[in-house]
């Protein structure tokens, strides 16, 4: 399987029907291919939960679905999203990911003037401060393991950071919303202990397939809302814009840059989460 969802490129040939977008137009890639399987019900207006949905670069079903890392890629136009002139195609090399925490953000509902907890301060995690930071979250608190991730999480917009050990300051925060990153059920324990009584918590980080060990009486017992968020729908467009008129600042969560040519030392430097963020690679 080829590996690619996060995309970004340039048209070089248009479709053969007419549609979509020009020779030369600089586009981004919504990856997903939304599906029914005829038989399991999903709520219409969340394609994103449709059963057979596809995914490129992803092995959730099979055959496994190819992704986009190529110099070439032919893609359907209805996955291209054309850029503003103001928008170049390193910054929109996050409109996947960014995507991603913008859904997550609003599984939360209105943050405006809240306080948010964010575990994890991965690409994710970073990306959703920032879009936290945006939608006027007030008191923005980030965790992680490393302190590298936390300096990025309060460059894009957290106001307080605390380490991952620190369990007793994360459990103090109370926070109105958590959003869960780190994909890790200790993540999700701590994302429990810092929501406040009757606030709500989003698991936007994957954990593996199977029970997880999480103090699940607590959110029984302080009311808490535990709302799943998965990949995005039409929120890339709405992530487009706001990187296009400056409103969304993620500049910082983009570390590294290589080569194609260098792809195995960029997948080095990408495995360290502890000194590196999102990295790009050129083709």
């Amino acid at each position: 399987m080829v590996l690619g969802h996060e995309v970004v490129g340039t048209v070089v040939q248009a479709a053969a029907d007419g549609s979509g977008a020009a020779p030369g137009t600089m586009v981004a890639v919504h990856p997903a291919t939304p599906a029914g399987d005829g038989v399991t019900r999903f709520v219409a207006d969340r394609p994103n939960l449709s059963p057979a949905c596809t995914y490129l670069g992803s092995a959730a079903r099979f055959p496994h679905c190819d992704g986009a890392f190529v110099k070439y890629a032919t893609l359907p136009s209805r996955m291209l999203r054309s850029l503003p002139a103001r928008l170049g195609l390193r910054d929109a090399a996050l409109v996947e990911p960014a995507s991603v925490a913008w859904h997550a953000v609003s599984r939360a509902g209105d943050v405006h003037g809240r306080s948010a907890l964010v575990i994890g301060a991965g690409p994710i995690g970073a990306l959703t401060v920032a879009v936290l930071k945006r939608a006027g979250a007030t008191e923005i608190t980030a965790v992680d393991m490393h302190p590298f991730p936390l300096d990025n999480a309060r460059a894009v917009g957290a106001t307080r950071t605390l380490l991952a050990t620190e369990v007793d300051e994360i459990a103090s925060v109370q926070a109105d919303v958590v959003v869960e990153s780190s994909g890790s059920h200790r993540g999700l324990a701590s994302a429990i202990r810092g929501a406040m009584r009757g606030g709500r918590v989003v698991m936007v980080g994957l954990l593996p397939s199977g029970d997880q060990p999480v103090p699940i009486s607590l959110a029984i017992t302080r009311e808490l809302e535990l709302v799943g968020a998965f990949r995005f729908n039409d929120e890339i467009d709405e992530v487009i814009a706001a990187l296009a008129d400056g409103s969304l600042y993620v500049d910082p969560v983009v570390t590294h840059e290589f080569g194609v040519a260098d792809a195995l030392q960029a997948f080095t430097v990408a495995r360290e989460s502890a000194t590196s963020s999102k990295v790009l690679l050129r083709f």
